[in-house]
């Protein structure tokens, strides 16, 4: 069993996925989609990507704003939780706040040295990567 981790956004869904023993994250890579509103084709890639990695549980990152009050974009998310429910009904989701995820990845990027334009390819990716980090160390430290 592993866990999923998505960063939701309004044309990629970055996935992350869990080491079986869910102790670390790693990229998986990044669904894109020319329209938002069209989602079957990322419902059915992440069918397979659940199918494949033995997903029971999905982790999605929750854009709140910085003083915790909810984003437009926190109804979309709300939206995607609803359609992957309905989709996958044996698999569990947690929202997760996510707020500065994706500053956080950028900074993480720029400090191993890839340039501009390789960040815009892989932000998405590594968002969802912080995410699922942030989960299991939060899981690890609550399970003592």
């Amino acid at each position: 069993m592993r866990i999923l981790g998505l960063d939701y956004g309004s044309r990629n869904i970055g996935v992350a996925v869990s080491d079986p023993l869910l102790i670390t994250a790693f990229g998986l890579e990044i669904i894109r989609r020319p329209d938002e509103n069209e989602i079957k084709k990322s419902i059915k890639r992440l069918g397979e990507i659940i199918n494949e990695y033995t997903i029971k549980t999905i982790v999605l990152g929750y854009p709140k704003h910085l003083d915790n009050t909810e984003s437009m974009r926190c109804i979309k998310t709300l939206e995607f939780k609803d359609r992957l429910l309905r989709n996958f009904k044996k698999i569990e989701i947690i929202l997760w706040d996510e707020r500065l995820t994706t500053v956080s990845a950028e900074k993480e990027l720029i400090h191993a040295g890839f340039d501009h334009k390789k960040i815009e390819n892989i932000i998405d990716e590594t968002a969802a990567v912080l995410i699922l980090r942030n989960y299991l160390e939060h899981r690890s430290k609550t399970a003592i």
